[in-house]
């Protein structure tokens, strides 16, 4: 069957007859999305594909390699029950209420059961929605690489993430900054549901819908809020501490997302909408990823404090149901007191500490002050800090820093400190706490540029390494190098 069959055809093909789909988000009912049919793209092919996700979902090898499978998540052919849909949302974009907004390019296909209980499907960049606010609908090949390297690669990372199936490339030609090629990325998550769902429906004064919402994403992942006096209330309290973990996790690790509006957080806590995010090479706290981010709202150092103001704007759009405003104030109250902590104990990690002390706190700040004062590589130092220790000589680690004077106090204070360490148990720690690989730019760029010439090969090899990011891969070790001189002149935009 050619791939121009696949594109004409509207009969739903015999892909995975096993696939057992709900619908649970399409029976909230029509205020809630519209109903439309992705798409088709000419002559679709592969660019990448994630086999371990793939097991995950209990879909078998075969299915992942078909030709059927292939016209099917680009578009161009129904799956057998899936009931494709685009959600509406609102926001606030960069500070400011964009009013309505919603799912541009992306298209849920419905959740299939899994052994990790149901998970969504979307397809992202196939095709033009109610939503697309004179956009084309479509992703391009760049950026549809990066979030699926990315969504991977934060899995590996222990970070919740949306993950990413597959990505399908077509040459056909998609305008942006310059002409380039399209392509669609398989995403999937228990849920899509943004802060800006929520926000819709209490914008707009539609508070029976914004109910009906809140009783879902309270029923389906939030039960126990349920058992409390304040459902809603408790609600926003368990979104806010679930946000306060993601945002240690990002800063622990180094990664900048780069558009932190409403409509990108996810009531779920997990990290999602991957365009111009960066792991951060030379540390500094404020570093900004996005080239459109002009003021530098969503500089490094300003994420904690961001997410708190997303985690406002979504106890403001709840307050119709919360009714008390303190009530709703004290529910965020909690991202104050987990923020900090969860951030503490992944340093700790981080720097190999087994227990707390009250000194810690210190330490932890000094290490920051050294980093960014000597603009030190943020992965490659944790990395090599795993084989300090209070005997050694620290050439390795003492080598990234120009002021050595500063790093020699720090390396007797942090010596100090683990003299009573059990060192395979700190060595374990750190190893499992530090990753040696992270999607750096120019190495995601490296595999942008050979997918370009359709050689997906570096797309596929590093998938497999940032799948594994602790792992020492030794021969894949220019993954794990520092950045050669023109990744600086990388740009990412909200394009991206």
């Amino acid at each position: 069957m050619t791939n121009a069959i696949h594109a004409a055809s509207t009969e739903p093909i015999p892909v995975a007859p096993d696939l057992k789909w709900t619908h649970s988000f399409a029976a909230l009912g029509p205020d809630f999305y519209t109903a439309l049919q992705p798409s088709p793209l000419p002559s679709p092919y592969w660019v990448g594909r994630s086999r371990a996700l793939a097991r995950e979902l209990g879909l078998e090898e075969h299915w992942l390699a078909s030709a059927d499978t292939l016209a099917a998540l680009t578009g161009n052919q129904p799956l057998p029950g899936a009931r494709p849909l685009a959600s509406v949302y609102s926001g606030h974009q960069f500070g400011n209420w964009a009013g309505q907004l919603g799912d541009g390019r992306a298209i849920s296909l419905g959740e299939i059961f899994t052994a990790h209980g149901p998970q969504e499907i979307q397809l992202k960049g196939a095709g033009r929605t109610p939503y697309s606010r004179m956009g084309d609908g479509r992703a391009v090949l760049r950026s549809s690489i990066r979030e699926f390297l990315c969504s991977e690669a934060m899995h590996g990372l222990g970070i919740p993430t949306t993950r990413a199936l597959c990505v399908t490339g077509s040459d056909a030609v998609v305008r942006r900054e310059e002409l380039e090629t399209a392509a669609v990325v398989t995403r999937t998550a228990p849920s899509f549901i943004r802060f800006g769902h929520f926000e819709h429906f209490s914008f707009s004064d539609q508070h029976e819908q914004l109910k009906t919402l809140a009783d879902y994403v309270i029923d389906r992942f939030y039960p126990a809020c349920r058992d409390t006096a304040q459902p809603y209330a408790a609600l926003l309290e368990a979104v806010s501490e679930r946000t306060a973990h993601l945002m240690a996790a990002w800063q622990a690790v180094g990664f900048c997302h780069g558009v932190m509006n409403t409509d990108n957080m996810s009531i779920l806590g997990l990290t999602m909408d991957y365009g111009p995010f960066q792991f951060l090479d030379a540390f500094d706290p404020n570093h900004i990823c996005n080239h459109s981010d002009t003021q530098g709202r969503y500089a490094y150092n300003k994420q904690p404090n961001m997410a708190y103001w997303n985690l406002f704007c979504l106890g403001q759009a709840l307050l119709p149901l919360i009714d008390d405003q303190e009530q709703a104030l004290a529910a965020l109250e909690s991202y104050k007191t987990v923020f900090p902590e969860a951030l503490q104990a992944r340093m700790r990690a981080k720097l190999g500490l087994t227990n707390a002390q009250p000194e810690d706190d210190a330490l932890i700040e000094s290490t920051f002050k050294l980093l960014a004062s000597n603009r030190v590589d943020y992965t490659i130092f944790w990395r090599r800090l795993c084989g300090f220790t209070a005997q050694s000589g620290h050439e390795p680690v003492r080598d990234l820093f120009f002021d050595r004077e500063s790093f020699n106090t720090w390396a007797l204070q942090y010596s100090e400190r683990i003299t009573s360490a059990d060192p395979g148990l700190r060595a374990d720690l750190m190893l499992k706490s530090n990753p040696k690989f992270v999607l750096r730019n120019h190495v995601g760029e490296e595999a942008i540029r050979a997918a370009k010439l359709k050689d997906f090969s570096v797309v596929n090899t590093l998938l497999s390494v940032l799948q594994a990011p602790f792992d020492e891969h030794p021969d894949h070790q220019h993954f794990a190098d520092f950045p050669p001189d023109w990744a600086a002149s990388i740009e990412i935009s909200c394009s991206s």
